[in-house]
């Protein structure tokens, strides 16, 4: 039984039906745009990811990583004016190039490109997610192969999927293949230590074992993003007054003063992997909504894919590092200890350690690649749970957020957790510097040829 809420079913039948209909037009030309195409690739690749069972941020994160990547990779040949990633990320050697003199269809390439590294990553997805992978593949081919020389169509279509296989061969060795068999780690035992993180009584998961432990072991897309040193936190204080306290006693205050603005951006971001497409999976869809806008060539798409992708990747192996290295606790373990002893948090506590925040370092590392391509300055409204029923138990709706600008994505996205009662204004601050470092690492790389 597919148990998709409705409002993700309605995006991707949307989707679908408009290239149904335009693939059965008798028109010559191309009705469906190239542009139009990599977005209902993103689009497809958000649904599956909403849709696959036992999903989590970090697994996700890992995905768009590798989708994003293999989207470029596809066509990045036939611009030559950019570059290719070949050995220019962690271990990534081997790719294949075109045969010289051998004309192909990129957007035959990155059609099978997409189809084939998305069912290959989610492997574990139902049958009926497969068949919309394969839908969307054949649609999209018939309507730009015909009129196509025959050897054309059967070379672009290889040349995408032996791309797209030498990218998931070296996603198996990463450290995190397959990481959804394993999410909550059973037997890891964390020795008690004032200002440690305690499992929560009051959880956002079935599970009240820690998330992927080691995650942050995996290895990075961009080498530099390995070697960034360990962030300092403020060290634990119970005393009245300290800097330690005061980060409580903030998130203690703003719980007792939250407007109604407040409890909605604390539900907007929140991205539950049980209901929607993970918090990196909202920054892939802000992605979308960017291109959407701006409506660039086909490669640049491919290119903020692939950025945001391996931003928010990098983004998660990062924070996993160092929250599992402090093992920080959380707002509901220290104020019911310290300030009152019945206090409870707007939002319920994620079953993993505190610092850095999550959200923090995975929004900033993507709006500083985004605002690299783009400019720091749109205007941008984020509709992703504007079809959301009203969550009934805080009595707040989905209203969509309006944006001018990308650093002020990343600050609500932080804020957020924050009005959550399940961060203190330091996971936020640190992850939002740090996450801004992952994004300029990814901004470094060679994309293009100099002029």
């Amino acid at each position: 039984m597919n148990t998709q809420p409705k409002f993700y079913q309605s995006r991707l039948l949307l989707l679908l039906g408009t290239i149904i209909y335009i693939s059965s037009c008798q028109h010559k030309e191309k009705v469906l745009s190239e542009q139009e195409v990599a977005q209902a690739w993103a689009q497809m690749t958000l649904d599956i990811t909403k849709g696959t069972p036992s999903n989590s941020p970090t697994f996700a994160s890992r995905c768009f990583g590798y989708i994003g990547l293999t989207m470029y990779e596809s066509i990045v040949n036939g611009y030559p004016a950019y570059k290719s990633m070949n050995n220019q990320l962690n271990g990534l050697t081997d790719l294949p190039l075109p045969e010289k003199d051998k004309v192909y269809h990129l957007i035959l390439s990155l059609n099978s490109a997409e189809a084939y590294i998305l069912k290959k990553l989610y492997i574990q997805t139902s049958g009926v997610n497969k068949q919309k992978i394969d839908s969307l593949e054949q649609l999209i081919f018939e309507l730009y192969s015909r009129n196509v020389d025959e050897q054309i169509v059967e070379r672009s279509v290889a040349y995408g999927q032996s791309v797209a296989q030498v990218i998931f061969e070296w996603s198996k060795t990463d450290g995190g293949h397959r990481g959804y068999l394993n999410n909550f780690d059973k037997t890891l035992m964390f020795p008690y230590k004032p200002g440690g993180w305690e499992p929560p009584l009051y959880g956002q998961t079935f599970s009240h074992y820690p998330l992927h432990p080691y995650w942050g072991k995996n290895r990075t897309f961009v080498k530099t993003n390995s070697e960034i040193p360990l962030p300092g936190m403020i060290a634990y204080d119970s005393t009245k007054n300290s800097l330690y306290f005061e980060q409580f006693k903030l998130v203690y205050e703003k719980s007792k003063s939250l407007t109604e603005e407040e409890k909605e951006i604390a539900l907007w971001w929140n991205d539950d992997p049980n209901e929607t497409f993970t918090p990196p999976g909202h920054s892939y869809y802000l992605a979308l909504q960017v291109i959407k806008k701006e409506n660039p060539p086909l490669i640049k798409c491919a290119e903020t894919y692939a950025r945001v992708g391996m931003a928010v990747g990098d983004a998660f192996i990062n924070c996993w590092k160092w929250k599992y290295h402090y093992v920080s606790e959380r707002p509901s373990s220290f104020i019911p200890r310290n300030m009152d002893e019945r206090w409870e948090s707007f939002w319920p506590d994620p079953p993993f350690p505190a610092f850095p925040s999550g959200h923090a370092t995975q929004s900033g590392a993507a709006v500083t690649v985004l605002a690299d391509l783009y400019g720091e300055n749109i205007n941008i409204t984020d509709d992703a749970h504007a079809l959301r029923a009203p969550d009934e138990l805080r009595h707040v709706q989905f209203k969509p957020r309006t944006f001018t600008s990308f650093w002020q994505i990343a600050l609500e996205t932080a804020n957020s957790r924050f009005y959550g009662g399940i961060h203190s204004p330091q996971d936020n601050d640190v992850g939002l510097e740090q996450g801004k470092q992952i994004g300029q690492h990814v901004n470094e790389l060679s994309w293009h040829h100099l002029k």
